[in-house]
């Protein structure tokens, strides 16, 4: 009885024991800190994309949840934002349209911008929203401003509904230009997700972006071809206009809507220039996020 009361009292460093077949089994975790270009961390975002799904549908059902319209907000911000541009720039400023129904116009660029705004705007409040989340567990950061971008897909795909039904109004036919749609919205996903992160970086140590963003976004927009074709810019500024990779990518959406020939050159500066922002976003992400514990 003595020794068994012993053996209770002692501190547990003086406590030895053999380890068993369970112990010895359990995987091994180490956190350490990665080198300069390892803000990718592939292998990590792999064995977490269980934790990416979660953190997609819970930002979906979060963003509905007790409203009455529900999903259908999704709907309403690209059309009704189409209603509005097309009685100001269609039908009084006439604005050209490429031959193209300007209603139809607008919302084929509509979509993919609203699409990467919302995506924008939400991954750059995605980290500072999550505050408790990164302070006590530990998964790569990356995860959460991605699953704000692969959340406003649902909304993608829910408001290209209205695109099908408008196509089928005007006697709009699909061909086979459509599929090139797939890698569209990935390029499009990849673009957001490059500001997107970056931006929620920079928006824990600068609280200023959260104010700063939406202005500048905005902007953003009428600097990008929605509202106008890019013939509609005088040829000498349209160097600058393909400078912004969402030139290119919703100059695509539209040839393969409407069956329009590929500005490929366009495109391929689209491409270019979204998968570097990806790149800087990722080293730039991985510097900043040594301190997100620290001062989020």
């Amino acid at each position: 009885m003595a020794s068994a009361l012993t053996k209770e009292i002692l501190p547990p460093e003086t406590q030895t024991s053999a380890p068993t077949l369970h112990d010895r089994e359990r995987p091994v975790i180490t956190i350490e800190a990665g080198g300069k270009w390892a803000g990718f961390e592939l292998a990590d975002l792999w064995l977490h994309r269980d934790l990416f799904l979660f953190l997609v549908w819970r930002d979906v059902k979060v963003r509905y949840k007790q409203t009455l319209l529900g999903a259908g907000w999704a709907i309403l911000q690209p059309f009704l934002t189409m209603v509005l541009f097309t009685l100001i720039f269609g039908k009084l400023a006439k604005v050209p349209s490429d031959g193209i129904p300007y209603p139809i116009f607008a919302y084929a660029g509509l979509l993919p911008w609203t699409f990467f705004s919302n995506a924008v705007t939400n991954s750059s409040n995605s980290l500072v929203g999550n505050a408790a989340l990164i302070t006590k567990v530990y998964f790569p950061r990356m995860v959460i401003p991605g699953a704000a971008v692969g959340a406003g897909l649902v909304d993608l795909a829910i408001a290209a509904v209205i695109l099908v039904a408008m196509m089928a109004w005007y006697g709009i036919g699909i061909g086979f230009a459509v599929l090139m749609l797939i890698p569209l919205v990935v390029l499009t996903a990849v673009f957001a997700l490059a500001v997107g992160m970056w931006m929620s970086g920079l928006n824990v140590k600068y609280r200023d972006i959260r104010y700063a963003l939406p202005f500048f976004v905005q902007i953003w927009m009428y600097a990008t071809p929605i509202i106008y074709p890019i013939d509609f810019v005088p040829e000498r500024w349209r160097w600058l206009l393909v400078l912004n990779p969402l030139t290119g990518i919703i100059e695509g959406y539209r040839a393969a809507l409407f069956g329009r020939r590929f500005a490929w050159g366009h495109l391929a500066v689209s491409a270019v220039l979204s998968i570097a922002a990806l790149v800087y976003a990722a080293y730039s992400f991985k510097q900043m996020e040594r301190d997100f514990a620290d001062v989020i």
